[in-house]
């Protein structure tokens, strides 16, 4: 109770080892302290001598943080961006029905699985060049999380396919969000351009060749193409063989 009265009183969210001396504690007591709060689920551990800490006393004496909350402590706290991607923007902007178990989450800083509480998060590090077109979204806890756009996730879900299992799924999505004019042509386009590899050029500007995208569009993901023997699957999961796109550089295999 004196723990809680002093973290609450100073509006403190999180809580360093050390950060108690003022309640007049060693250093082992305070260790043993956060352990035993941490193993009854009344704060939570984010990482090694980091704690997160309810903003009152929770009912029912368990609580665990939401995840704006852990992302806040655990990549705030390393002055790290981060953006919400893969299956969790897949739900979010209605391609993908399934609530995934975990949070996937695009960093500059980390490369790990942790849980926190009840929140499985994947950190998937990136080069910060790669972060970036985001939406924000405000959580129960009143922070603002940033979610990969609705065009950002199309490109993610075509680039990084292997990890998110999103290939051949992401080539209906992007047919579906073209026809209903949710996404342009030239944002695709243009976040390719950014964001994609050459693989992820050579199959987004086959599929909107044969969407019948203006040819200017088309040209500017031509332009980042050198012309080359090898080939790609259209889709990767299948075995390469198939009609060839000779402008593309891909294997119609599906």
């Amino acid at each position: 109770m004196q723990f809680f009265a002093y973290v609450h009183m100073r509006g403190l969210r999180t809580v360093r080892r050390g950060d108690l001396a003022a309640l007049r504690m060693t250093a082992d007591q305070e260790r043993k302290l956060l352990s035993r709060l941490a193993r009854a689920s009344l704060i939570a551990r984010v990482s090694r001598g980091l704690y997160l800490v309810p903003p009152r006393l929770p009912l029912g004496g368990r609580w665990t943080p939401d995840e704006s909350m852990v992302l806040t402590a655990l990549l705030g706290e390393r002055k790290g961006r981060y953006q919400i991607c893969g299956p969790n923007a897949f739900n979010r902007y209605g391609f993908d029905p399934q609530i995934p178990a975990r949070l996937y989450v695009y960093n500059d800083r980390l490369s790990a699985q942790r849980v926190v509480g009840v929140v499985g998060l994947n950190l998937i590090k990136v080069a910060r060049a790669r972060l970036g077109d985001v939406e924000w979204s405000k959580a129960h806890s009143g922070l603002r999380v940033p979610y990969s756009s609705r065009a950002r996730t199309l490109v993610d879900a075509t680039y990084d396919w292997s990890r998110f299992n999103s290939l051949p799924r992401a080539y209906q999505w992007i047919r579906t969000e073209l026809k209903a004019r949710r996404v342009a042509p030239a944002e695709l386009v243009r976040l390719t351009l950014r964001y994609g590899d050459i693989g992820t050029v050579r199959r987004i500007g086959a599929l909107l060749h044969r969407e019948g995208v203006d040819p200017p569009l088309l040209r500017k993901l031509d332009r980042v193409l050198t012309r080359t023997s090898s080939l790609i699957p259209w889709d990767p999961t299948r075995p390469k063989r198939g009609t060839v796109d000779r402008r593309w550089g891909v294997v119609w295999n599906a």
